[in-house]
């Protein structure tokens, strides 16, 4: 009986021992991945930018006069024609200085109108020899003199007229008022913007174009103009060449203006938002060979680098491989070292990926 017990006891403390050592891990899981196949090609230099339809010319218009301004019946957005009321200044002062410079100038004309009869009388009594020749030419100078005064009044009274026409600020050419920069009740100095009027006619497609892209745009480039709201429209697509680069940065951005001018009629909306495509400068030559392209999301930090997941077809899993990225060019990474063409590298999912997985194929691109 002791041996039985013994048996016993030794078979329980084998079967607790195999109830508390760790269960075997489960196989790797067999993940389903998506692939895209390298290809090399030549980096043909065009880029795409996010650009704003702008009027060619936009005019901030402001009276020439100071004053408090009374109305202005334009608004943002509002399309204008030339000689339109576009914003009014209190003309009180200006009118009455207009009527003051006409008093002064029937005063002036009295004068002159005075000499002159003075003149005749004059001019008949040295017909008779009643008086001097040297009288006669004093009455000739004073009609001279109120002849000029009559001139100068009436320039003052046509400046006086002018101030008083200048408080209605009219559009000087149709447009588009695209900003508003004073209200009813606030007092202007002469020549402070109330509105910018944007002119109809030709537009441009404005871009903020990088410090390290600005030896790659000259001006004449050609450029290809599309919509943002309408990216599949063939109306939607104007062409152009690059008209003007800013000598300067913008200080805040520093950024290069650059504006396209657009050749096709009719043109687009203002304010409008567009992608604006460079062709390579004229006379740049294609490189015959360039660098492997890749979607920026295949890409994964290994160690200082990074590195890319390598579809081996015989063994049905991936490989890491260490690559060279050479720049980045929209959503695309630029390899400059590290693959060949032909080789299948995982587009996707790069981050639940380990050395030697194993995995199937989702879907290949080209």
């Amino acid at each position: 009986m002791s041996r039985i017990a013994i048996v016993s006891l030794a078979c329980a403390g084998a079967l607790a021992l195999s109830a508390c050592s760790r269960p075997a891990p489960p196989d790797e899981p067999v993940r389903a991945v998506k692939l895209v196949q390298v290809e090399a090609a030549g980096h043909t230099g065009s880029a795409e930018y996010a650009a704003v339809i702008q009027a060619r010319t936009e005019s901030r218009l402001g009276f020439r006069v100071g004053g408090q301004l009374l109305q202005r019946p334009a608004e943002v957005g509002q399309a204008v024609k030339a000689g339109q009321l576009l914003a009014l200044l209190d003309p009180r002062d200006y009118q009455a200085a207009a009527q003051a410079a006409a008093a002064q100038v029937a005063a002036a004309r009295t004068q002159r109108d005075l000499a002159a009869a003075d003149l005749r009388r004059f001019e008949s009594l040295r017909a008779q020899g009643f008086i001097s020749g040297a009288e006669l030419e004093r009455r000739q100078t004073g009609l001279n003199a109120a002849q000029a005064a009559l001139d100068q009044a009436q320039a003052q009274a046509t400046v006086q007229q002018n101030q008083a026409g200048y408080t209605r600020l009219l559009a000087d050419a149709d447009g588009v008022v695209v900003a508003v920069e004073a209200e009813p009740g606030q007092v202007l100095g002469a020549g402070s913007p109330v509105l910018r009027l944007a002119r109809s006619g030709p537009r441009d497609a404005v871009l903020a174009l990088p410090e390290d892209r600005l030896s790659a745009v000259r001006v004449g480039q050609p450029a290809e103009v599309r919509l943002w709201a309408q990216p599949g429209g063939a109306a939607a697509v104007w062409t152009g060449r690059v008209r003007e680069v800013a000598a300067s940065a913008d200080p805040l951005t520093r950024t290069y203006a650059v504006k396209v001018a657009l050749d096709a009629q009719p043109q687009p909306p203002l304010g409008a938002t567009a992608t604006v495509r460079l062709a390579p400068p004229a006379g740049s030559a294609a490189p015959a060979a360039g660098p492997v392209r890749l979607p920026t999301s295949a890409l994964w930090q290994q160690g200082s680098g990074s590195a890319v997941w390598v579809f081996d077809a015989q063994a049905g899993v991936v490989r890491a491989r260490a690559v060279q990225v050479a720049g980045v060019d929209g959503q695309q990474a630029l390899i400059a070292q590290g693959l060949q063409g032909g080789e299948e590298v995982v587009a996707a999912g790069t981050h639940v990926l380990s050395e030697g997985q194993p995995v199937v194929r989702y879907g290949a691109s080209r």
